[in-house]
């Protein structure tokens, strides 16, 4: 049975997911890497949400205020051996919720152009594609989204 919490940036578990997020986005992103990675830091990052099977850590994601209506999701994760059982979702799903219990409308999210599967993800969630926001808008490699809630 998965098993979602609530925390904060600070839990070890969501930093130990975040460190193989990072791993895999390095070599994914190339040499963008750097540019996209300025833009993660946790200490910006107050909600998070962890999903455990048993004891173990197996997903986690984010998301921060962009402004009064509307927060960024980030940090979105799974480790390999659990992605295509709906964990994904079920970690969207628990941030979109907050989002709103908070009082947010709207979420936004940006991936990049080599994350095939997530834009397939975000679309198949519901996310539309929007202009480029904020620092990612003269970013060719990069994809927006938006969703209600």
């Amino acid at each position: 049975m998965i098993n979602i919490i609530r925390t904060n940036s600070k839990n070890t578990d969501f930093r130990g997911l975040i460190f193989e997020l990072d791993a895999y986005l390095k070599i994914t992103d190339g040499d963008d890497h750097e540019f996209y990675n300025q833009f993660n830091t946790l200490e910006k990052i107050k909600n998070v949400v962890i999903a455990y099977q048993g004891k173990n850590a197996i997903g986690c994601g984010a998301f921060r205020a962009f402004d009064v209506n509307t927060v960024e999701v980030k940090r979105m994760y799974v480790k390999k051996e659990h992605r295509g059982t709906k964990i994904a979702s079920s970690i969207l799903n628990s941030l979109e919720d907050w989002a709103s219990e908070k009082g947010f409308i709207k979420c936004i999210l940006e991936t990049g152009n080599n994350q095939v599967a997530a834009i397939n993800f975000y679309k198949k969630s519901g996310y539309k594609s929007i202009p480029n926001y904020g620092q990612y808008a003269q970013m060719d490699d990069s994809n927006c989204f938006e969703k209600l809630i």
